[in-house]
């Protein structure tokens, strides 16, 4: 889905897309089709990979049929990479994120925080988890903030936000440009 200055997607909509993007799966168990209203699953073969819409993995799972490929979860040591090249990056530099980051950090989280209740192990890897999410969302915010005050920027750069912050990004620079014409009108007027 392609974004444009004031565009009223929300977080929700983002999520929603999020679900219904294909993620991979390897099979526990043979599994014969299966049909859902206006979708048909399967059959699976035990062992093999496949590719599903997020929200069919998650009933897949749920039932012991199968399991997200790990190259598709996030983790502390994934977030701790991020974290430390978005440290290194210039003030206006924003390094890489892929578009669909912010919904699975969100699922990553509340999985970790299910599992601290009954772990205490996972419980400190989700205070780590917490401390180093708000430091990329500190780190980038601040970023995004300046690049929307700043001329308009580049595809390039653009294309290293995820799809949440580039609808920060749009909305921020919208209401900083009508702010500063708004302005500027007032001081051409006296």
């Amino acid at each position: 889905m392609k974004l444009s200055i004031g565009s009223s997607v929300s977080i929700k909509d983002v999520d929603f897309m999020f679900e219904n993007n294909p993620v991979k799966i390897v099979t526990h168990r043979n599994c014969p089709e299966i049909r859902l209203v206006g979708v048909k699953v399967g059959p699976f073969e035990e062992g093999k990979e496949y590719e599903v819409k997020h929200w069919i993995a998650k009933e897949l799972e749920r039932a012991g049929v199968a399991r997200v490929r790990e190259e598709e979860l996030l983790d502390a040591v994934k977030l701790h990479k991020i974290s430390w090249k978005e440290s290194i990056q210039q003030a206006r530099q924003v390094s890489p994120l892929e578009e669909d980051f912010y919904p699975r950090l969100r699922r990553y989280l509340a999985s970790l925080k299910g599992e601290a209740v009954r772990s205490p192990e996972k419980m400190r890897e989700y205070g780590k988890s917490t401390r180093l999410s708000r430091d990329i969302v500190n780190c980038r915010l601040r970023k995004i903030v300046s690049l929307a005050s700043s001329p308009a920027q580049t595809n390039q750069t653009l294309n290293n936000l995820a799809r949440d912050e580039r609808i920060l990004y749009e909305r921020l620079y919208a209401i900083i440009n009508d702010w500063k014409t708004k302005i500027l009108k007032v001081m051409k007027e006296s």
